[in-house]
């Protein structure tokens, strides 16, 4: 979708300009539509938004407290690449999470949710074939969704949901390379299959290894592209 797509997409809802701009350009970040190392012409950006360089100005600062701008001397502004550090640092937390969360799912998950997770599971395994990695993504992040709210815990969710924008940029640099797609479908029904059983070790260990080889593909890229 491009920016102006969403520029009117939001403007629909009629949130403050400022307000839209930034959510603009955050929602283009975290797609990939603004790339890792793009530097942000406020110019450029206002023109192609068809708004001053005020609103954009204060986006790309509010952009820069939430670590998904950087300011490089005499370069300005650009969009913060994915750094090993700062994937290891999200990953670690969002490991201790996630096993946290199946492990409370185990006992916790009633029927409606076991359905849900089920179809989330059947779903994901669809949308992997359509090679779309926006899709596959979103359908990811509806899988581990299924299972966090079904802990009922809404510390939990909270802090899950604290790391959702961050993840959603590293989902999408595992996803795009297809030769893990299987392995990923794989890994989902294995959590799953843990799950049902009640198993709190085996889901715990499943979901470890979902992420560690998310960290270890990821990691891979960075080095390539370095």
């Amino acid at each position: 979708m491009m920016m102006m797509d969403i520029m009117q997409q939001n403007m629909n809802e009629y949130l403050p300009l400022r307000d839209v701009v930034f959510n603009t350009l955050r929602q283009a970040i975290l797609t990939g539509e603004l790339k890792p190392g793009e530097r942000l012409m406020e110019i450029h950006l206002a023109d192609r938004l068809g708004v001053s360089r005020t609103p954009i100005r204060e986006a790309i600062r509010k952009l820069e407290l939430e670590g998904l701008v950087v300011m490089i001397p005499r370069k300005g502004a650009q969009v913060a690449r994915i750094t090993e550090k700062n994937l290891k640092d999200v990953l670690e937390v969002r490991r201790a999470l996630d096993m946290l969360a199946v492990r409370l799912a185990c006992s916790r998950m009633d029927d409606e949710y076991k359905k849900q997770l089920r179809e989330a599971c059947d779903e994901f395994a669809q949308v992997v074939k359509s090679n779309n990695t926006k899709d596959i993504t979103e359908a990811d992040v509806r899988f581990h969704d299924i299972i966090n709210k079904a802990t009922g815990n809404d510390r939990l969710i909270q802090l899950v949901n604290n790391l959702a924008e961050q993840m959603y940029r590293y989902r999408l640099e595992y996803i795009k390379d297809a030769a893990y797609h299987n392995r990923l479908v794989a890994e989902h029904e294995e959590i799953y299959s843990a799950i049902m059983d009640g198993d709190e070790e085996r889901a715990a260990k499943a979901v470890v290894l979902h992420i560690d080889n998310q960290e270890e593909t990821i990691i891979k890229h960075l080095n390539l592209d370095a």
